[in-house]
């Protein structure tokens, strides 16, 4: 695998390169404790959100992205090819580019 070089990676890409690095490990901890992993980034990212450091909130929400897709990869999901059936025509509850749902719904 070529190593990627530029900041834009695609889902797909990123994932096989999280995967790369990291199944091993992953599949030996498990659904269950990647997933804890996750949720602590994700309050970590909580914390991060409620200061003013940029350089760490980038960080918070690439470790985020980065633990979603190692536990996708440990759940065989195919990120890429998820997205892309529930958002690629739009929003999932109105169908249209830009959302028309009411804002008291979750698309």
């Amino acid at each position: 695998m070529t190593e990627p070089s530029s900041a834009e990676l695609r889902i797909a890409d990123l994932q096989r390169h999280i995967r790369d690095m990291y199944y091993e490990k992953d599949v030996a901890r498990g659904v269950d404790g990647t997933f804890m992993w996750l949720m602590e980034e994700v309050g970590e990212l909580a914390s991060a959100l409620r200061g003013n450091d940029r350089e760490n909130l980038a960080e918070e929400f690439a470790d985020v992205i980065a633990w979603l897709m190692t536990i996708a990869n440990v759940a065989e999901i195919d990120l890429a090819s998820a997205l892309a059936a529930k958002y690629g025509s739009g929003c999932p509850g109105c169908s249209r580019l830009v959302c028309s749902c009411p804002g008291e719904e979750k698309p």
